[in-house]
Order: structure tokens, then C-alpha cells, then sequence
């Protein structure tokens, strides 16, 4: 059977319409999901057979359900899930708006778990599937302004990784994509921010706020390539647990990393003060992996449901 990928955030110049149209043309079946609809009239209009468009906000469980059970009518079975939906809300901490932050929670996040809660149960029924994750290289590192927005991609990586370790004896693949920047509607449509009336940040925060922002669209990375790389990462026989996507992404979270790693190194000899030095040791996997090597290994196979 012709697999069947289901896409969210999908309106044309973003990433999830890049991807939408490259597994289409590679010929698999897509439902491709907007809050608005007639966004991705253009992405379906060429695939009659293999497309279906629909409506369809992260935000409104009972949305969620009939665009799933719509998808299962059509195709028969998802299995390929893909939350990419999201948006980025940026202020300084002090001078956020709660509603928008939630509201931001409930896109980012909330939805993306909501909608991977009603697609497992037939991945788990056929011991198969993949649940695809669209995070941010902002859940490595961040800075003003960005700390909500950041907080919400982090909060996924944490939760795709205990969703890995449930899902990987099932057979059922989780894959965390760290995007760098993309030639994208992220930086206008898709970037929202709070009042600045706080002074004090001038010089922080608010050179990074909405309204000094210009999406000058020179971003190194290209949407419409997306969808080829993320088929190739999500059908090896290794997929890995994260995959960082863009050359520039690569360079800022090894930044991250490795900027961790020396700040460790240097307090290493304060943190082994609070117990004994055997204790302070990390316990690694029976497997003899690294910490590192343990943390990004790749998806276990097979499948080992109960009965």
C-alpha cells in the first residue's frame, strides 16, 4: 500500500508546503492541512488522486478528530505524521501578554501532541509508522526575545524524546527536525510580538521584536528542498533521533553544544562537591554508548507489543 503522509501548517512559502509538494512528488498519498484552506489549493491542484486538502486548526480537538478520521476515509491508514504547524510570538520575558503565550502553547506545542495522540492508535495497531516533529535550532540555544518561542520547541524535543523511548519497541519511528533559517514566511506572517513599553530593553529585546524586524528572504536555507531530505532521513534504516536541517543550523547548535560542554568542564570540579566521586559518574547504557552517543542513536527496530 502506497503510504500516506499528513502534514500540518501547510500554506504555500513554508516549510510544511515545501514539504507537502516534494512527497507528493515522489508520489506518495498527502493531506495537506491549513487553518486556511484555500492556502494550499496550489500544492493539491496537480495531485487530484493523491492529495486532500483540509482545514484544520491544532488548536480545536474536535477538528483534530474529523481531519484524522477524514484521512483515514480516504487513504485508509497515516503513516507519516508531520507537526509542523507553529508560530513564533517574540518579547522580553518581563513584557509578554499571557493569552498570546498560551495561545502560542496551544499552536506550538499542545496541538502537535494532541494531534500525535490521535494518529497512534492505528500506528501502533500495525507495529509501523513515524511521527515527525519540526522543532527549532532555537530549542538548542536562544536569545532576547525569543525565550516563549524557545521554550515551546524545547518543550517538543523533550517530549519527542520519551515519546521515542515508548514508541521505538512498538516499531513506530520519532524524528525531531532542528530547522535553521529558511527563505520562509517565519520572519512576517508567521512572527507575532508583544508591546515594547519597557525601556530597559531597548538595547536587548526589542532589537529583536516584531517591528524591527525585515524578512529580507536571503536565508540560506530552501523550503522546497525540505521534503527530499526529510523522505531520505525518514526512510533509512537508521533514522536518527534529531536531525539538524540547514548548514547554518549545523553550526549553531554545534556552537551550543560545544559552549555546554567547556561551561561543564570548567564547574566540573564544584559539581563533584555534592557527593562521592563514584557518584558523580553518569550511568551509561548496558550497550557501552557514550552519553552522546546514547542521547541521538538511532530508532530501535522490530516491534514488542503486548498482547
Amino acid at each position: 500500500m502506497k503510504k500516506t503522509w499528513f502534514i500540518t501548517g501547510c500554506s504555500e512559502g513554508g516549510i510544511g508546503a515545501g514539504i507537502a509538494k516534494a512527497v507528493l512528488d515522489r508520489g506518495y498519498n498527502v493531506v495537506v492541512t491549513a487553518r486556511d484552506i484555500t492556502k494550499v489549493q496550489d500544492i493539491v491542484a496537480e495531485y487530484p488522486e493523491t492529495s486532500l486538502a483540509l482545514t484544520l486548526d491544532v488548536t480545536e480537538p474536535e477538528n483534530i478528530t474529523s481531519a484524522v478520521n477524514a484521512a483515514i476515509d480516504r487513504f485508509g491508514q497515516i503513516d507519516v505524521l508531520v507537526n509542523n504547524a507553529g508560530y513564533c510570538y517574540r518579547s522580553s520575558i518581563e513584557e509578554a501578554e499571557w493569552e498570546q503565550v498560551y495561545k502560542m502553547y496551544e499552536t506550538n506545542l499542545f496541538g502537535a501532541i494532541r494531534l500525535t495522540q490521535a494518529v497512534l492508535p492505528q500506528m501502533r495497531k500495525r507495529c509501523e509508522g513515524s511521527i515527525v516533529n519540526i522543532s527549532s535550532i532555537g530549542a538548542a540555544r536562544t536569545g532576547e526575545a525569543s525565550g516563549y518561542y524557545a521554550s515551546t520547541k524545547a518543550a517538543m524535543e523533550l517530549m519527542s524524546e520519551a515519546l521515542h523511548a515508548e514508541l521505538a519497541p512498538l516499531g513506530i519511528k520519532v524524528l525531531i527536525v532542528e530547522p535553521g533559517a529558511f527563505r520562509t514566511h517565519f520572519y512576517d506572517s508567521s512572527l507575532k510580538g508583544a508591546d515594547m513599553v519597557i525601556g530597559d530593553y531597548k538595547e536587548t529585546a526589542w532589537k529583536r521584536s516584531k517591528a524591527n524586524t525585515v524578512n529580507d528572504r536571503k536565508q540560506p536555507g530552501d523550503p522546497d528542498k525540505t521534503g527530499y531530505v526529510l523522505i531520505d532521513v525518514i526512510e533509512s534504516t537508521d533514522t536518527p533521533l534529531r536531525f539538524v536541517m540547514g548548514s547554518d543550523g549545523l553550526k549553531a547548535v554545534r556552537g551550543a553544544l560545544e559552549k555546554r560542554l567547556q561551561e561543564m568542564d570548567v564547574w566540573e570540579k564544584f559539581s563533584a562537591k555534592t557527593g562521592k566521586a563514584e557518584a558523580s559518574r553518569l550511568l551509561m547504557p548496558s550497550s557501552g554508548l557514550s552519553c552522546c552517543s546514547w542521547l541521538f542513536s538511532s530508532h530501535a527496530s522490530g516491534c514488542r507489543r503486548s498482547a
